[in-house]
């Protein structure tokens, strides 16, 4: 087992990474650009190595200095989190060329599969359904707009080497192609250091079902079953739940199968993801494989009980997997709703700024993974996500009121967050009867806008908050000599008189 893994990444899920460390009595060590000089994965960390200025791409993307950093702290092993180099096959290479584990899929199976356009290929091969799109990249703008003609509008276009939305866009007529194609083609170099993009023939409003895979060195490879993830802005995932209300037993059966058969075609290693779409009529089309650990990946945790995490870290370190396919069981249910540093009332714009107060929820079958304390900035260089809420309970029903008391619970002041937005989405009767698809929120929450504050325990927690916040940063002791310490602000002079019933 390794001594000391170095984790290639920030916020949550390195904060996710250093724990599971942790727990298993291996040192961890954490990099940080400028801008995550303070940050929460680096506090916790049992050391930590600064890798350059704020843009992702001189520090993060940078796998010189990535691989510099382990070297020098005597790291065996190198944990990509998710996004940034993630899925990049070359520094899976390059980490093997320096003596590194790399923990995630070989560089081999990330060129098969991390490239969304070869994954299709290889699927097909396989047998297994795929949309219709390009079987290979293009070269010019008018390849693609012969591509486009020949599978018929509306198309999308879709980033080749990386997932999570990045590089998305729908074009519903020539006209828009080539502003699309050159927008994709930016935010997927900026997110994956890799501009190449391509076309697939966009479904409308389809369910986004994707199944979670292990597969060690010596030949096992099992599924997990489902997460639906359908409810998403902008082609991101923001609600995820497991188990799915539109698959019945033999319909999960099938799609883990035709999962765990598309991984064994690709020769995969360790955790990975086969997403598929899911038609009206219960066909199922193969998507994506996103070949690294998901952000959603908690759910799975809750109803089966696995740490994938650990099952990653295990399965680097050339270890049998711990669990066969026929102990896989969901219990109960399971939700997830991200939480970004962004505003659902300017078209989710993101939010940067000081988190002046954070209250976490907590109770029996509520998760709060985060990578964020009171105090900390909120950068403008990266993913604005901030924390995922998790919840189990025994049945959807006891897990949708769970989320909607968490999300009540959950306090983050001085940024903007969708928090509010959530909880409408998971007290939807449309969603409370598990009527969802990708179109879910165009269709109900279009032109959403929050409902004012006029919870008098909630406006009092809020004040409370403020006021423990000012009076500790305002103690007498704090004056310098001979001087008065500044009077600390109360609730009503930081937040506005408060009375019953409203402000």
């Amino acid at each position: 087992m390794f001594k000391k893994i170095l984790i290639a990444n920030r916020g949550e899920i390195a904060v996710r990474v250093v724990k599971a460390c942790r727990e298993m009595g291996i040192h961890s060590v954490a990099v940080y650009s400028e801008a995550d000089r303070a940050s929460l994965h680096v506090r916790l960390a049992d050391e930590a190595v600064p890798i350059g200025p704020p843009p992702a791409a001189e520090s993060y993307l940078d796998m010189e200095k990535i691989v510099r950093a382990a070297r020098r702290t005597g790291a065996e092993a190198i944990h990509p989190g998710y996004g940034f180099l993630a899925e990049n096959a070359a520094f899976a290479r390059v980490c093997a060329e320096a003596g590194l584990v790399f923990i995630g899929p070989t560089a081999a199976a990330l060129e098969l599969v991390g490239d969304k356009v070869r994954a299709r290929q290889t699927m097909e091969k396989a047998g297994i359904p795929i949309i219709p799109g390009m079987k290979s990249a293009a070269a010019s703008p008018a390849e693609f707009e012969k591509a486009a003609r020949m599978l018929g509008y509306p198309v999308i276009v879709k980033a080749s080497a990386g997932g999570g939305g990045k590089g998305m866009r729908i074009v519903e007529g020539e006209k828009d192609l080539r502003p699309a194609l050159e927008a994709g083609m930016r935010e997927a170099k900026s997110a994956f250091g890799d501009e190449s993009v391509f076309l697939e023939k966009y479904i409308e409003n389809p369910r986004h079902v994707e199944i979670q895979v292990l597969s060690d060195t010596l030949g096992r490879t099992i599924h997990l079953c489902e997460r639906e993830c359908s409810i998403q802005r902008r082609h991101q995932k923001i609600v995820e739940e497991t188990p799915s209300t539109a698959l019945d037993p033999p319909l999960r059966a099938l799609m883990g199968e035709t999962a765990r058969r598309a991984m064994e075609a690709a020769g995969y290693i360790n955790a990975g993801t086969v997403e598929f779409l899911l038609d009206r009529n219960r066909n199922f089309y193969f998507l994506e494989v996103n070949a690294r650990l998901q952000v959603e990946h908690p759910v799975t945790e809750l109803v089966t009980g696995v740490d994938l995490v650990r099952q990653q870290i295990l399965v680097a370190a050339g270890e049998r997997l711990e669990i066969e396919q026929e102990d896989v069981r969901q219990r109960g249910h399971a939700l997830e709703c991200r939480i970004y540093a962004e505003d659902p009332e300017r078209n989710f714009l993101p939010s940067p700024g000081k988190i002046r107060v954070l209250r976490e929820p907590g109770g029996p079958g509520v998760r709060f993974d985060s990578g964020i304390f009171e105090g900390w900035e909120v950068p403008i260089y990266y993913d604005p996500i901030l924390a995922k809420l998790v919840v189990w309970a025994e049945n959807r029903e006891r897990a949708c009121r769970r989320m909607a008391a968490a999300l009540d619970e959950t306090v983050i002041l001085g940024i903007k967050t969708p928090l509010a937005f959530l909880r409408d989405v998971v007290t939807h009767e449309a969603f409370l009867a598990g009527r969802t698809d990708t179109g879910f929120l165009a269709r109900h929450f279009e032109a959403w806008t929050a409902r004012p504050a006029d919870e008098p325990g909630l406006r009092l927690a809020l004040a409370a908050a403020a006021y423990a916040e000012t009076r500790a940063a305002a103690r007498p002791d704090r004056g310098k000599a001979g001087q008065p310490a500044v009077e600390a602000a109360t609730p009503w002079t930081s937040l506005g008189r408060w009375r019953n019933g409203g402000a």
